[in-house]
């Protein structure tokens, strides 16, 4: 079996083969969509990629329909699921790397004025979205995806209080 080297593509696309139990690539795309895509974008093909990727590393076990639609089921092997538990175990840090537009265009001279109201109603509606989904899970969500909308919850409005702040000093 070849030696494959394991991005954190490749992790994100085992962790939510092991949350799904049995997943089609399609699944996988859906999934990323539904739960991780609002803190870790991973684009639709290279969904397709990793999946193919890893069944050849032999961390997927893939069976095909034979008739019909011929759809490909993705499960964890053992090596899968051993490579998933070192990532999961491994404490290393990186630091955040924040990626927003908004806050380099202010960094180079963007006026508060122009950016803040856009930044602040993109914020609150994203807030929303996550209070919507909090409020729908009520107490159901395991611990980790419990932390990690926690995390979106509190980022939104950290953002909404950072923007609303560059406006007031710009207006002050």
């Amino acid at each position: 079996m070849p030696i494959t080297r394991l991005t954190t593509a490749s992790y994100l696309v085992l962790g939510l083969v092991r949350h799904l139990g049995t997943a089609s690539p399609y699944d996988v795309k859906q999934a990323v969509a539904g739960t991780i895509g609002p803190f870790w974008a991973l684009p639709h093909a290279q969904v397709y990629v990793q999946c193919d990727k890893l069944v050849a590393a032999g961390l997927l076990a893939q069976s095909q329909e034979k008739s019909g639609r011929q759809r490909r089921t993705l499960s964890l092997t053992a090596e899968g699921h051993e490579a998933l538990s070192e990532w999961l175990h491994d404490d290393t840090f990186v630091p955040v790397e924040a990626r927003d537009l908004g806050l380099l265009k202010l960094f180079f001279g963007a006026s508060p004025e122009v950016l803040a109201p856009t930044q602040i109603n993109e914020h609150r509606r994203s807030l929303k979205g996550y209070e919507h989904l909090a409020a729908a899970s009520g107490e159901q969500l395991p611990q980790g995806p419990s932390g990690a909308l926690t995390f979106g919850l509190q980022y939104e409005r950290w953002m909404i209080q950072f923007w609303t702040e560059q406006l007031q000093r710009q207006t002050s």
